[in-house]
């Protein structure tokens, strides 16, 4: 009977983009409503309200000429009153993201050695959240944290630091 009414459930932490003939109309709350389908209303898509994470792996090369892979962690979501943005602006958020970290990474890595990549890891972290804020904020999404959680050396520049720490 809901389907022949045009009643949708839009879940908690969510909202619904509703659109007459194709058009933006309306962003639809948590709760029941009533679209009249005979008339062209419809829901085009959900958009979930929840702290999303996304885990990005960057390789670069530091100062002294160290490959290493920098593991960034970013905590980000849609705010609810830029829905139409983040619905319709970005078609993939996570790759755009990426892109962005992937920017920032590579130019600010590089001019730090190896041991000040360790030692400055919360100002690049810094940097990328206020990079990526600037640029995400168009698009209707709040970066609520940014994590540098692993600056790994390559494999054989490990080895030789734990020979060296060895002796």
């Amino acid at each position: 009977m809901g389907q022949v009414l045009g009643c949708v459930q839009v879940d908690q932490s969510t909202v619904a983009i509703k659109e007459t003939f194709g058009k933006f109309d309306d962003v639809l709350q948590p709760g029941c409503h009533c679209l009249p389908w005979c008339l062209g209303s419809q829901v085009a898509g959900h958009l979930s309200l929840r702290v999303q994470q996304l885990d990005v792996r960057c390789e670069t090369k530091t100062k002294d000429n160290v490959f290493v892979t920098v593991v960034v962690s970013i905590q980000y979501r849609a705010l609810a009153d830029s829905a139409q943005d983040a619905f319709y602006k970005l078609s993939n958020t996570r790759n755009q993201i990426q892109a962005y970290v992937f920017d920032v990474i590579r130019a600010s890595v590089p001019k730090l050695d190896l041991d000040s990549s360790f030692e400055q890891k919360n100002d690049t972290a810094k940097t990328v959240e206020s990079e990526l804020e600037k640029a995400m904020s168009h698009y209707g999404y709040e970066i609520v944290q940014t994590l540098i959680v692993d600056i790994e050396p390559d494999v054989h520049v490990k080895k030789a630091m734990n020979e060296i720490n060895a002796k």
